[in-house]
Protein backbone atom coordinates (compact mmCIF):
# COMPACT_ATOMS: atom_id res chain seq x y z
CA UNK A 1 0.00 0.00 0.00
CA UNK A 2 1.28 3.53 -1.31
CA UNK A 3 2.24 5.67 2.14
CA UNK A 4 -0.70 8.31 0.74
CA UNK A 5 -3.15 5.67 1.27
CA UNK A 6 -1.63 4.55 4.74
CA UNK A 7 -3.19 8.27 6.98
CA UNK A 8 -6.67 7.25 5.41
CA UNK A 9 -7.01 3.62 6.74
CA UNK A 10 -5.10 4.74 10.29
CA UNK A 11 -7.75 7.16 10.48
CA UNK A 12 -10.59 4.56 9.68
CA UNK A 13 -9.00 2.34 11.88
CA UNK A 14 -8.98 5.61 14.75
CA UNK A 15 -12.85 6.25 13.66
CA UNK A 16 -13.92 2.30 13.90
CA UNK A 17 -12.04 1.97 17.47
CA UNK A 18 -14.46 4.88 19.12
CA UNK A 19 -17.18 3.92 17.08
CA UNK A 20 -17.89 0.17 17.11
CA UNK A 21 -20.15 -0.93 14.37
CA UNK A 22 -20.74 2.11 12.47
CA UNK A 23 -21.69 3.01 8.68
CA UNK A 24 -19.80 3.73 5.65
CA UNK A 25 -21.73 7.12 5.49
CA UNK A 26 -21.24 8.01 8.87
CA UNK A 27 -17.56 6.73 8.54
CA UNK A 28 -17.17 9.32 5.91
CA UNK A 29 -18.83 12.08 7.69
CA UNK A 30 -16.48 11.87 10.66
CA UNK A 31 -13.36 11.40 8.23
CA UNK A 32 -11.17 14.88 9.09
CA UNK A 33 -9.36 13.84 6.04
CA UNK A 34 -11.16 15.51 2.77
CA UNK A 35 -11.93 12.03 0.74
CA UNK A 36 -14.32 10.98 -1.31
CA UNK A 37 -17.32 8.47 0.10
CA UNK A 38 -15.63 6.03 -2.36
CA UNK A 39 -12.49 6.18 -1.27
CA UNK A 40 -13.74 5.54 1.63
CA UNK A 41 -15.62 2.39 0.60
CA UNK A 42 -12.84 1.13 -1.22
CA UNK A 43 -10.50 1.21 1.74
CA UNK A 44 -13.11 -0.83 3.86
CA UNK A 45 -13.29 -3.55 1.16
CA UNK A 46 -9.50 -3.15 1.01
CA UNK A 47 -9.55 -3.53 5.21
CA UNK A 48 -12.20 -6.43 4.83
CA UNK A 49 -10.03 -8.45 2.24
CA UNK A 50 -7.10 -8.35 4.96
CA UNK A 51 -9.64 -9.43 7.60
CA UNK A 52 -8.59 -5.81 9.31
CA UNK A 53 -12.43 -4.95 9.46
CA UNK A 54 -15.82 -7.35 9.67
CA UNK A 55 -18.98 -6.09 8.10
CA UNK A 56 -22.14 -6.76 9.90
CA UNK A 57 -25.90 -6.47 7.71
CA UNK A 58 -26.49 -5.93 4.55
CA UNK A 59 -27.89 -2.66 2.19
CA UNK A 60 -28.38 0.70 4.22
CA UNK A 61 -28.24 -1.16 7.33
CA UNK A 62 -24.45 -2.14 6.62
CA UNK A 63 -22.37 -1.46 9.82
CA UNK A 64 -18.74 -1.76 9.98
CA UNK A 65 -16.13 -2.67 13.04
CA UNK A 66 -12.69 -3.13 13.68
CA UNK A 67 -11.17 -6.71 14.07
CA UNK A 68 -8.16 -7.77 16.56
CA UNK A 69 -6.34 -8.39 13.56
CA UNK A 70 -5.68 -5.27 12.59
CA UNK A 71 -3.97 -4.41 16.09
CA UNK A 72 -1.39 -6.82 15.08
CA UNK A 73 -1.01 -6.84 11.17
CA UNK A 74 -2.46 -3.35 10.42
CA UNK A 75 0.43 -1.15 8.51
CA UNK A 76 2.24 1.34 10.77
CA UNK A 77 4.14 3.94 9.54
CA UNK A 78 6.93 3.59 11.32
CA UNK A 79 9.27 7.21 10.64
CA UNK A 80 5.74 8.76 11.81
CA UNK A 81 5.79 6.77 15.00
CA UNK A 82 9.24 7.48 15.80
CA UNK A 83 8.61 11.21 15.51
CA UNK A 84 7.25 11.16 19.01
CA UNK A 85 9.77 10.26 22.20
CA UNK A 86 9.14 6.91 24.04
CA UNK A 87 7.44 8.84 27.15
CA UNK A 88 5.10 10.54 24.80
CA UNK A 89 3.96 7.60 22.91
CA UNK A 90 0.49 5.45 23.98
CA UNK A 91 1.75 1.96 24.70
CA UNK A 92 0.74 -1.23 25.77
CA UNK A 93 2.88 -0.72 28.82
CA UNK A 94 3.26 -4.37 30.05
CA UNK A 95 2.95 -8.04 28.79
CA UNK A 96 -0.22 -8.43 27.25
CA UNK A 97 -1.53 -11.47 28.70
CA UNK A 98 -4.56 -11.75 25.75
CA UNK A 99 -1.63 -11.25 22.80
CA UNK A 100 -1.38 -15.18 22.45
CA UNK A 101 -4.87 -15.66 22.38
CA UNK A 102 -5.60 -12.88 19.90
CA UNK A 103 -2.85 -14.93 17.77
CA UNK A 104 -4.25 -18.16 18.01
CA UNK A 105 -7.64 -16.67 17.12
CA UNK A 106 -6.95 -15.05 13.70
CA UNK A 107 -6.22 -16.86 10.29
CA UNK A 108 -2.63 -16.46 8.89
CA UNK A 109 -0.66 -13.16 9.78
CA UNK A 110 0.36 -13.14 6.41
CA UNK A 111 -1.61 -11.78 3.61
CA UNK A 112 -2.36 -13.56 0.70
CA UNK A 113 -0.46 -11.25 -1.64
CA UNK A 114 2.88 -11.77 0.78
CA UNK A 115 1.92 -16.01 1.14
CA UNK A 116 2.20 -15.90 -2.52
CA UNK A 117 4.73 -14.83 -2.72
CA UNK A 118 6.71 -16.43 0.50
CA UNK A 119 5.47 -19.68 -1.48
CA UNK A 120 7.09 -18.33 -4.87
CA UNK A 121 10.56 -17.69 -2.73
CA UNK A 122 10.16 -20.86 -1.28
CA UNK A 123 10.14 -22.70 -3.86
CA UNK A 124 13.09 -21.33 -5.62
CA UNK A 125 15.23 -21.71 -2.62
CA UNK A 126 14.34 -25.46 -3.22
CA UNK A 127 14.65 -25.90 -6.73
CA UNK A 128 18.13 -24.04 -6.29
CA UNK A 129 19.36 -26.58 -3.91
CA UNK A 130 18.19 -29.92 -5.27
CA UNK A 131 20.87 -28.72 -8.06
CA UNK A 132 23.60 -28.50 -5.07
CA UNK A 133 25.86 -31.40 -3.97
CA UNK A 134 25.89 -31.99 -0.64
CA UNK A 135 29.78 -30.28 -0.22
CA UNK A 136 28.22 -27.00 -2.05
CA UNK A 137 25.22 -26.75 0.34
CA UNK A 138 27.57 -27.00 3.40
CA UNK A 139 30.11 -23.91 1.83
CA UNK A 140 26.79 -21.99 1.15
CA UNK A 141 25.24 -22.64 4.89
CA UNK A 142 28.72 -21.75 5.84
CA UNK A 143 29.24 -18.56 4.24
CA UNK A 144 25.20 -17.44 5.32
CA UNK A 145 26.29 -18.46 9.10
CA UNK A 146 29.40 -16.42 9.19
CA UNK A 147 26.92 -13.32 7.49
CA UNK A 148 24.16 -14.40 10.59
CA UNK A 149 26.95 -14.79 13.42
CA UNK A 150 28.16 -11.43 12.20
CA UNK A 151 24.79 -9.09 11.50
CA UNK A 152 23.21 -11.09 14.41
CA UNK A 153 26.16 -10.15 16.92
CA UNK A 154 26.07 -6.62 15.01
CA UNK A 155 22.26 -6.11 16.39
CA UNK A 156 23.66 -6.14 19.99
CA UNK A 157 26.73 -4.12 19.76
CA UNK A 158 29.36 -6.14 18.56
CA UNK A 159 31.69 -4.34 16.38
CA UNK A 160 33.43 -6.92 14.01
CA UNK A 161 33.63 -6.38 10.79
CA UNK A 162 32.46 -8.91 8.39
CA UNK A 163 36.11 -9.27 7.39
CA UNK A 164 37.35 -9.75 10.82
CA UNK A 165 34.36 -12.49 11.37
CA UNK A 166 34.92 -14.25 8.52
CA UNK A 167 38.58 -14.55 9.80
CA UNK A 168 37.78 -15.41 13.27
CA UNK A 169 35.42 -17.94 12.14
CA UNK A 170 36.87 -19.89 9.32
CA UNK A 171 40.88 -19.61 10.53
CA UNK A 172 40.78 -18.23 14.03
CA UNK A 173 41.98 -15.26 14.30
CA UNK A 174 40.86 -12.36 16.86
CA UNK A 175 40.96 -8.99 15.44
CA UNK A 176 43.37 -6.30 17.39
CA UNK A 177 41.89 -3.66 19.53
CA UNK A 178 38.31 -5.95 19.89
CA UNK A 179 37.35 -7.39 23.18
CA UNK A 180 37.62 -11.45 24.23
CA UNK A 181 33.50 -11.30 24.66
CA UNK A 182 33.18 -9.71 21.47
CA UNK A 183 34.73 -12.95 20.12
CA UNK A 184 32.97 -15.46 22.31
CA UNK A 185 29.59 -13.82 20.99
CA UNK A 186 30.55 -14.52 17.08
CA UNK A 187 32.46 -18.39 18.34
CA UNK A 188 29.29 -19.10 19.60
CA UNK A 189 26.43 -17.78 16.91
CA UNK A 190 28.38 -20.20 14.67
CA UNK A 191 28.86 -23.27 17.21
CA UNK A 192 24.56 -23.18 17.77
CA UNK A 193 24.05 -22.92 14.25
CA UNK A 194 26.55 -26.13 13.36
CA UNK A 195 24.74 -28.04 16.26
CA UNK A 196 21.27 -26.80 14.65
CA UNK A 197 22.05 -27.74 10.95
CA UNK A 198 23.55 -31.50 12.24
CA UNK A 199 20.60 -31.89 14.86
CA UNK A 200 17.35 -30.26 12.74
CA UNK A 201 15.22 -32.13 15.35
CA UNK A 202 16.52 -30.66 18.16
CA UNK A 203 14.15 -27.76 17.78
CA UNK A 204 10.55 -29.32 16.67
CA UNK A 205 8.65 -29.32 18.61
CA UNK A 206 9.82 -26.46 20.37
CA UNK A 207 9.75 -26.64 24.16
CA UNK A 208 11.02 -24.37 27.30
CA UNK A 209 14.13 -26.41 27.67
CA UNK A 210 15.28 -26.38 24.09
CA UNK A 211 15.36 -22.53 24.05
CA UNK A 212 17.12 -22.79 27.39
CA UNK A 213 19.32 -24.96 25.97
CA UNK A 214 19.74 -22.43 22.53
CA UNK A 215 20.35 -19.45 24.95
CA UNK A 216 22.78 -21.26 26.79
CA UNK A 217 25.23 -22.20 23.66
CA UNK A 218 25.05 -18.29 22.67
CA UNK A 219 26.24 -17.18 26.45
CA UNK A 220 28.74 -19.24 26.80
CA UNK A 221 31.62 -18.21 28.22
CA UNK A 222 29.52 -14.50 28.72
CA UNK A 223 29.19 -14.22 32.28
CA UNK A 224 25.74 -14.21 31.39
CA UNK A 225 23.37 -15.89 33.65
CA UNK A 226 21.88 -19.41 32.31
CA UNK A 227 17.93 -20.57 32.20
CA UNK A 228 14.98 -18.09 32.82
CA UNK A 229 15.72 -15.14 34.86
CA UNK A 230 14.03 -14.32 38.41
CA UNK A 231 14.72 -10.50 38.37
CA UNK A 232 13.59 -7.42 36.39
CA UNK A 233 15.03 -6.16 33.30
CA UNK A 234 14.30 -3.01 31.20
CA UNK A 235 14.71 -1.82 27.28
CA UNK A 236 15.95 1.32 26.22
CA UNK A 237 13.97 3.23 23.83
CA UNK A 238 11.21 1.49 25.56
CA UNK A 239 8.94 2.18 28.45
CA UNK A 240 7.17 -1.14 27.64
CA UNK A 241 8.52 -3.15 30.85
CA UNK A 242 8.39 -7.42 30.62
CA UNK A 243 7.15 -9.61 33.00
CA UNK A 244 9.46 -9.68 36.15
CA UNK A 245 8.01 -12.88 37.45
CA UNK A 246 9.72 -16.30 36.78
CA UNK A 247 6.81 -18.21 36.76
CA UNK A 248 4.74 -16.19 34.89
CA UNK A 249 8.15 -16.13 32.44
CA UNK A 250 7.74 -19.41 32.05
CA UNK A 251 3.73 -19.91 31.66
CA UNK A 252 4.20 -16.86 28.81
CA UNK A 253 7.10 -19.34 27.46
CA UNK A 254 4.79 -22.24 27.33
CA UNK A 255 1.91 -20.61 25.75
CA UNK A 256 4.33 -19.29 23.13
CA UNK A 257 5.27 -22.90 22.52
CA UNK A 258 2.00 -24.12 21.57
CA UNK A 259 0.80 -21.37 19.78
CA UNK A 260 3.87 -21.56 18.02
CA UNK A 261 3.74 -25.86 17.28
CA UNK A 262 0.07 -25.53 16.06
CA UNK A 263 0.89 -23.27 13.52
CA UNK A 264 1.27 -25.19 10.46
CA UNK A 265 2.71 -22.65 8.47
CA UNK A 266 6.92 -22.19 8.44
CA UNK A 267 6.76 -18.93 8.05
CA UNK A 268 4.80 -18.16 10.72
CA UNK A 269 6.36 -20.32 12.84
CA UNK A 270 9.77 -18.68 12.11
CA UNK A 271 7.88 -14.83 12.46
CA UNK A 272 6.47 -15.64 15.77
CA UNK A 273 9.70 -16.82 17.40
CA UNK A 274 11.35 -13.88 16.35
CA UNK A 275 8.75 -12.02 17.81
CA UNK A 276 7.75 -13.38 20.60
CA UNK A 277 11.04 -14.47 22.42
CA UNK A 278 12.13 -10.80 22.14
CA UNK A 279 8.71 -9.64 23.56
CA UNK A 280 9.11 -11.74 26.22
CA UNK A 281 12.25 -11.40 27.47
CA UNK A 282 12.94 -14.56 29.55
CA UNK A 283 16.47 -14.71 29.63
CA UNK A 284 18.59 -11.89 31.34
CA UNK A 285 20.43 -11.49 27.94
CA UNK A 286 20.89 -12.75 24.55
CA UNK A 287 16.98 -12.74 23.74
CA UNK A 288 17.09 -11.41 20.73
CA UNK A 289 20.15 -13.49 19.60
CA UNK A 290 18.22 -16.47 20.91
CA UNK A 291 15.33 -15.53 18.94
CA UNK A 292 16.93 -15.73 15.72
CA UNK A 293 18.39 -18.85 15.99
CA UNK A 294 15.42 -20.12 17.17
CA UNK A 295 13.48 -18.90 14.24
CA UNK A 296 16.39 -19.96 11.97
CA UNK A 297 16.42 -23.73 13.49
CA UNK A 298 12.72 -23.83 12.98
CA UNK A 299 13.22 -22.80 8.83
CA UNK A 300 15.93 -25.06 8.77
CA UNK A 301 13.70 -28.25 10.37
CA UNK A 302 11.41 -27.44 7.48
CA UNK A 303 13.99 -27.61 4.98
CA UNK A 304 12.96 -23.96 4.04
CA UNK A 305 16.07 -21.06 3.76
CA UNK A 306 17.54 -19.48 6.58
CA UNK A 307 17.99 -16.07 6.98
CA UNK A 308 21.33 -13.85 7.38
CA UNK A 309 19.22 -10.17 7.94
CA UNK A 310 22.89 -9.12 6.69
CA UNK A 311 21.35 -5.81 4.85
CA UNK A 312 19.37 -4.91 7.78
CA UNK A 313 19.98 -1.39 9.29
CA UNK A 314 19.99 -2.40 13.06
CA UNK A 315 18.07 0.53 13.96
CA UNK A 316 15.10 -0.28 11.73
CA UNK A 317 15.51 -3.76 13.40
CA UNK A 318 15.01 -2.39 16.74
CA UNK A 319 12.39 0.14 15.50
CA UNK A 320 10.43 -2.50 14.14
CA UNK A 321 10.77 -4.58 17.65
CA UNK A 322 9.22 -1.74 19.70
CA UNK A 323 6.26 -1.30 17.82
CA UNK A 324 5.96 -5.20 18.51
CA UNK A 325 6.31 -4.36 22.26
CA UNK A 326 4.39 -1.29 22.54
CA UNK A 327 1.16 -1.87 20.15
CA UNK A 328 1.42 -5.66 19.50
CA UNK A 329 2.04 -4.82 15.83
CA UNK A 330 4.08 -6.95 13.80
CA UNK A 331 3.50 -4.79 10.02
CA UNK A 332 6.77 -3.36 10.77
CA UNK A 333 9.13 -6.81 11.98
CA UNK A 334 7.14 -8.87 9.28
CA UNK A 335 8.04 -6.58 5.68
CA UNK A 336 11.30 -6.85 7.46
CA UNK A 337 11.17 -11.00 7.63
CA UNK A 338 9.73 -11.17 4.04
CA UNK A 339 13.25 -8.87 2.58
CA UNK A 340 15.33 -10.62 4.10
CA UNK A 341 13.72 -14.08 3.30
CA UNK A 342 14.27 -13.04 -0.26
CA UNK A 343 17.27 -12.06 0.40
CA UNK A 344 18.68 -14.77 1.42
CA UNK A 345 17.56 -17.01 -1.30
CA UNK A 346 18.40 -14.53 -3.69
CA UNK A 347 22.09 -14.31 -2.53
CA UNK A 348 22.75 -17.43 -1.23
CA UNK A 349 22.48 -21.77 -2.43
Amino acid sequence: MGRERLPIRNEIATLLKRHPQISSAELHRLMETPVAYATVKRTLNAMMVEEEVAKYGNGRGTLYALNPAFTLRGEVDVEEYFEQEDLEREIIPTFNFNLLNTIAEQGSIFTSKELVLLHRTSGKFKQNIQQLHQSEFKTEFERLAIDLSWKSSQIEGNTYSLLETELLLKQQLTASGKTKDEAVMLLNHKSALDFLLDHPNFIEPLKVNVLEDVHSMLIKELGVQRNIRNRRVGISGTQYKPLDNEHQIREALLGMCDLINARHNVWEKALLALLLISYIQPFDDGNKRTARIVSNAILMYYRDCPLSFRTIDPIAYKKALLIFYERNNLSAFKKIFIEQYQFAVEHYF
